[in-house]
C-alpha cells in the first residue's frame, strides 16, 4: 500500500526589515511591516481550526480565527473590527507583543510547523485601516454612546492599562479623565520602548482617537502628591482606576554605582525617548555618551537599552549576563535583531563593582565569571561563582537594566490600599477592585514588570467591571 503523500506547509512569509548595518545608524522602525499581498499570503497559511487555541494564547481574547478569514478575503475592514472588539491598541500590540509565547506559542499549526505570523498580522490591519470615527478606531463599538452627565472616572497613570480602560469606558459615555506624572501621556508606550520598535507616531494616532472620543489627559499630574485619590472621590469622580506602572528601577549595590557614567534603563531610556534626545539639537535634551557601554542585564528592556546606545553613538556595545544566552528573558527577536546590528553579548559574569577615574567618571567595570548550576524557583539554572575568576571590561557608561519595582509615592499616600509581601496593590483577579470600594487597579502595579497586552487585559477586565457597575 501506497504511503499517503504528506501535504507541502509552506513556511511563513518574512517581515521585510532594514539592513542592519544601515539600522544601526538611525532610529526609523525596524521591521517595515507586510505589504497587502505579504499579509494575504500569510493568512492563507491559517487552518481555521475549530477550535482555535491561538485565541486562548491572548491575554484580550482577540478573535483571531475570524480577523485573519477576513483578511483572506481581503475585507480589511472585517478584520480591524474583529481586532477592536477586544483590543484597543493593535498597532501596539502587533510591534512589541511576545506573540511567540502567547497568540504563536498556541498556534495549532505550530506543533509542526512555522506559526501564522499573527503579530505581524495584527500590525498590517491596524496600519492599513483608516478609521472611519473616532468611535470606531478605540473600541469595539460602532456608535458613541451619548456622554453622561452624572458619571466619570479618573485613571492614575496613562499606560497600556489605563488607556484600555478610557477607550472602553469612554466608548459607552462615561466621561474619563487620565492624571499623567510626565509632560506626555502614553506611559511605557512613549518613554521606554525605543522609536525604531515602537513610533512614537503610532502611539499619537491612538491618543488622538481617545481625544476624539472625548477623553481628557491631564499631564504633570504626580498620583498620591500632585492629586490623590480621596481628591478625585470628593471631585465627584464614581470610580478611580490605578495604573502607574512599576517604574522604580532596582540596583545591583555594588562599589561604584554612583559613579558618573552608570544609569539605570529607565533614566536613559526616559531621557532618550520621551526627551527625544536622539534627535538633539532639534529637542534639547542631550544624552549622556561613550565610546564603550555595558548593558547589564538581558530582559527587552536590556536589549532597546543596548541597541538605543549603538545608535547614539558608542562604538562597542556589550550585553553582560549572569546566565547563558539560552536563559535570556528578551524575545528572541530581540535578541536576534541586536546581535545583528553588532551587540556583543557576554554570558555567564555578573558585576562585581565599577571603576572611575580621578573625576569620577566610570572607566571600567570588573564582573565575576560564572557558570550554571541547578534550576531556580524561576525554573532557570542558577549562576554560581567560579571563585577567582574574574575580568575587567573597559567602558565609560554603564546602563543597569535588572527589573523594576513599585512606585512608593501614591501607594504611602493611600494608606487603606492593601498590598502584596512583595508591595504590588492586591486586587480581585476577576473585576481588578482594591481593597477600596470603586478603586481599581491593573497592570505593572498589580502584577510586576509585564507585557503591554496582559496590562490591556487587566484593564480591559476592570473597565468592564466598572461599567457594569455604574451604567
Amino acid at each position: 500500500m501506497a504511503e499517503k503523500k504528506q501535504k507541502k506547509v509552506r513556511g511563513r512569509t518574512p517581515m521585510p526589515h532594514q539592513d542592519p548595518q544601515v539600522r544601526a545608524g538611525n532610529f526609523s522602525e525596524v521591521a517595515l511591516g507586510y505589504s497587502r499581498a505579504q499579509a494575504i499570503l500569510e493568512a492563507e497559511r491559517c487552518l481555521q481550526c475549530k477550535k482555535p487555541t491561538c485565541t486562548d494564547g491572548c491575554p484580550v481574547s482577540i478573535d483571531i480565527k475570524g480577523f485573519i478569514a477576513c483578511l483572506v478575503d481581503d475585507d480589511l475592514k472585517g478584520a480591524y473590527d474583529a481586532i477592536r472588539k477586544t483590543n484597543s491598541l493593535p498597532a501596539v500590540c502587533g510591534r512589541v507583543c511576545p506573540q511567540e509565547n502567547q497568540c504563536e506559542g498556541s498556534c495549532i499549526l505550530g506543533k509542526k510547523h512555522e506559526p501564522v505570523a499573527i503579530g505581524r498580522l495584527e500590525r498590517y490591519v491596524a496600519d492599513a485601516y483608516a478609521a472611519e470615527s473616532a468611535c470606531e478606531e478605540v473600541t469595539d463599538l460602532s456608535t458613541c454612546a451619548l456622554e453622561r452627565d452624572d458619571l466619570k472616572v479618573a485613571c492614575i497613570g496613562s499606560g497600556p492599562s489605563s488607556l484600555t480602560v478610557a477607550g472602553y469606558l469612554a466608548g459607552r459615555g462615561i466621561k474619563v479623565d487620565v492624571y499623567e506624572a510626565l509632560h506626555e501621556p502614553g506611559g511605557v508606550l512613549i518613554y521606554g520602548i525605543p522609536e525604531f520598535r515602537l513610533p512614537k507616531s503610532v502611539v499619537a494616532r491612538e491618543l488622538d482617537g481617545l481625544r476624539k472620543l472625548g477623553v481628557t489627559f491631564h499631564t504633570n499630574w504626580v498620583g498620591g502628591k500632585t492629586i490623590t485619590i480621596q481628591d478625585l472621590f470628593d471631585q465627584g469622580y464614581n470610580a478611580v482606576f490605578i495604573g502607574v506602572g512599576a517604574g522604580l528601577p532596582r540596583f545591583l549595590n555594588v562599589p561604584g554605582e554612583n559613579l558618573v557614567g552608570v544609569f539605570s534603563a529607565n533614566e536613559y531610556l526616559t531621557r532618550v525617548n520621551l526627551g527625544r534626545a536622539y534627535d538633539f539639537p532639534n529637542h534639547d535634551t542631550p544624552a549622556y555618551k561613550a565610546r564603550r557601554v555595558a548593558v547589564i542585564g538581558a530582559g527587552n528592556v536590556a536589549m532597546d537599552a543596548a541597541r538605543t546606545a549603538l545608535r547614539m553613538g558608542a562604538e562597542e556595545v556589550s550585553i553582560v549576563y549572569r546566565r547563558s544566552e539560552d536563559e535570556m528573558p528578551a524575545r528572541r527577536e530581540e535578541i536576534d535583531h541586536a546581535v545583528e546590528e553588532g551587540i556583543r553579548i557576554r554570558c555567564l559574569c555578573g558585576p562585581l563593582s565599577f571603576h572611575g577615574d580621578n573625576q569620577g567618571r566610570l572607566k571600567a567595570m570588573t564582573v565575576q565569571k560564572m557558570e550554571l548550576g541547578e534550576p531556580d524557583a524561576s525554573g532557570r539554572c542558577a549562576p554560581v561563582c567560579l571563585e577567582g575568576e574574574t575580568e575587567q571590561i573597559p567602558c565609560g557608561m554603564a546602563i543597569i537594566a535588572v527589573g523594576t519595582r513599585p512606585n512608593p509615592i501614591l501607594l504611602e499616600a493611600t494608606p487603606d490600599l492593601k498590598l502584596s509581601k512583595w508591595g504590588y496593590v492586591e486586587t480581585d483577579p476577576e473585576t481588578g477592585e482594591t481593597s477600596i470600594p470603586n478603586v481599581f487597579a491593573g497592570g505593572d502595579i498589580v502584577t510586576g514588570a509585564a507585557t503591554v497586552i496582559s496590562a490591556m487585559g487587566a484593564g480591559r477586565r476592570a473597565a468592564k467591571a466598572i461599567a457594569d457597575r455604574l451604567l
